[in-house]
């Protein structure tokens, strides 16, 4: 009796469900099935290698807005946050009114030489709680009135990249699942690399995998034969870069956590010369409902030592200039805590643009916490209006091509 074929999936939900698992699939490849479906081109730049490349860190699970940049000398603050309200005196001040949390410091020092920004109180209209429906608001550029089926980026790739014939893929993924902000219409070749242990190299157990599929996939015409061409990119692809992030001599020290390994993985493709231009790495916990100050500590100290090593790898391979890297989260805590020493749920946060073209320092407004217990904050900023700046400014793209309608661009760049 003969092996079984392995399952193959056939539909793009079945994609999505299967690069889950750590494979590093080339998703959207040069042959697509019938479930792909063409899109027009807004005229963006090809990928190449000497392009600008964003790097954007998914902190999920809804990061704590008011205890990253601490508005220490509003009083409201400290009425809200009786127990989880910081000290003046533990905080690195970045004036006389906000401050970064004290594990936010090697990012402090980023935005002492003009490498970081900070846009406040970012969120959007009429915002939703769960987590899978304002990640998904977050990812697709959706309204949340509104369903979308493709990702900011997806469809940024549908403009950017039509047919490429480069056989780097578009977009990198490192976490632990293929995100839906790389979801589109056209077909493109992404990667999704698997986060490692204790900042290992991403990716390097999945060869036998792919060579398994690849053996006992059917060959024939249609959705088979897309999914046999596709496994064999992979491959290719998996073994290069497995080399890539073997051989690379880092210029800078990372800490050993799998964000930094991730963020060095990227550096690492970045300074090979890959004309990918989206990277996508996620750092997850900050559902912080209970016992918040230990654990939102330790995850804003992964955040800003894994960023700060990375910046400097960029600045030793003179590679910084080239690249932006932006933090989101599906959204921020309520600005009261609850009675387990944690928060729950809320809407607006600020969010953080690193690399040495940000225009540094404060963007937009702080939030008013002039508000009563269990009352959320009111954004004032929207996040689209980040994505139009980034996609403007940075990738060379038309902004309300991508996001549907125009917004009004920041500062920062």
């Amino acid at each position: 009796m003969g092996k079984p074929t392995p399952y193959l999936p056939f539909t793009r939900r079945e994609f999505l469900r299967f690069s889950s698992r750590g494979i590093g699939l080339l998703a959207f490849s040069r042959v697509a099935p019938g479930f792909l479906v063409e899109s027009v081109a807004a005229q963006a730049p090809a990928p190449e290698k000497d392009r600008t490349i964003l790097v954007l860190i998914q902190l999920a699970g809804g990061n704590d807005g008011l205890n990253t940049v601490v508005p220490y000398a509003d009083p409201h603050y400290r009425r809200l946050r009786p127990t989880l309200g910081i000290a003046a005196d533990q905080l690195v001040k970045i004036d006389d009114r906000l401050a970064l949390h004290t594990a936010c410091a090697p990012l402090h020092r980023l935005l002492q030489e003009g490498k970081l920004g900070i846009v406040q109180n970012v969120g959007y209209p009429n915002p939703n709680r769960s987590h899978f429906r304002s990640t998904e608001i977050w990812e697709t550029a959706a309204a949340s009135t509104q369903t979308l089926p493709t990702g900011w980026l997806g469809r940024y790739f549908d403009n950017a990249c039509p047919g490429a014939p480069d056989p780097d893929p578009c977009g990198v993924n490192i976490s632990h699942e293929l995100p839906q902000s790389f979801l589109s219409e056209h077909d493109h070749p992404t990667f999704s690399l698997s986060p490692q242990p204790r900042g290992g190299r991403a990716g390097r157990d999945n060869l036998p995998l792919l060579e398994s599929l690849l053996a006992h996939s059917p060959d024939d015409h249609g959705n088979a034969g897309y999914l046999r061409h596709t496994m064999m990119d992979a491959l290719v692809t998996e073994k290069r870069f497995q080399k890539i992030l073997a051989d690379y001599s880092a210029g800078a020290e990372y800490p050993a956590t799998p964000f930094a390994g991730s963020l060095r993985n990227v550096a690492a493709l970045v300074a090979a010369g890959t004309a990918t231009r989206v990277y996508y790495v996620s750092l997850t916990g900050f559902d912080t409902h209970s016992n918040q100050p230990g654990t939102h500590a330790h995850l804003l100290r992964q955040l800003s030592e894994g960023l700060a090593a990375f910046q400097h790898d960029l600045e030793t391979k003179r590679l910084d200039g080239q690249v932006l890297t932006m933090t989101f989260s599906e959204f921020g805590r309520r600005p009261s805590e609850n009675e387990s020493r944690g928060t729950d749920h809320g809407t607006s946060a600020p969010l953080f643009v690193m690399g040495p073209r940000v225009k540094a320092g404060l963007h937009g407004t702080a939030p008013n916490l002039a508000v009563d217990r269990n009352q959320d904050l009111e954004f004032s900023t929207d996040f689209r209006q980040v994505y139009a700046t980034v996609l403007d400014r940075w990738l060379g793209c038309d902004s309300a091509r991508i996001l549907g309608t125009g917004h009004r661009t920041l500062g920062f760049l």
